[in-house]
């Protein structure tokens, strides 16, 4: 936020962008929550153990958002070298959680649980690859931030630092995300 002729708070235009964009996406997989719950009370659900991945996916994510979270504090704080690897880290981390998507879904098809059984397997699909999705939009602005941090001179800017907040917001974002996603499928599932 910063300050006007007026002394009033003032959001980013970019900023509320990111939070009405994030808003409606949390819409979206709160209408997708309903929706497994209506679906399973209908009383063909079929349960399944969640693969093991998912939970190891979950450590994987909450690392990632703090590595990103200690880049750009390292960015603000004039510490070039550790920013910089850092942001490597979690976009290396963001990767290796979309690897852990993948083999989480083929531990599931070959457990039987696919889109054309039950209903449970086709929400599952839907919403963890929903996400998935978000988290590519995460790691395609962390690219950005990765080839500006690599060829640009260093140098903490309004400009740089807002870009850089907008990345770690949405990434944070899509990590509760997940989290809670996680929880509500470890316990309805």
């Amino acid at each position: 936020m910063t300050l006007n002729s007026n002394n009033r708070s003032r959001i980013h235009p970019q900023k509320f962008a990111l939070w009405l964009a994030m808003g409606s996406i949390l819409m979206m997989f709160m209408a997708f929550t309903s929706a497994y719950f209506v679906k399973q009370a209908t009383g063909s659900w079929v349960e399944y153990r969640l693969p093991n991945m998912f939970y190891l996916n979950s450590a994987i994510i909450l690392l990632s958002s703090l590595t990103l979270h200690i880049s750009y504090k390292s960015f603000v704080g004039g510490q070039e070298g550790k920013y910089k690897w850092l942001l490597v880290i979690s976009f290396v981390l963001g990767i290796a959680f979309l690897a852990g998507q993948y083999l989480a879904w083929s531990q599931l098809f070959e457990m039987g649980i696919d889109l054309k059984g039950n209903a449970s397997g086709a929400f599952l699909y839907l919403i963890t690859g929903v996400h998935a999705l978000h988290i590519f939009g995460g790691l395609a602005a962390i690219f950005v931030a990765l080839i500006r941090a690599f060829t640009w001179d260093y140098k903490v800017t309004d400009k740089r630092k807002n870009r850089f907040e907008m990345t770690l917001q949405y990434w944070h974002f899509v990590d509760i995300l997940w989290i809670y996603l996680f929880i509500l499928l470890l316990f309805t599932k």
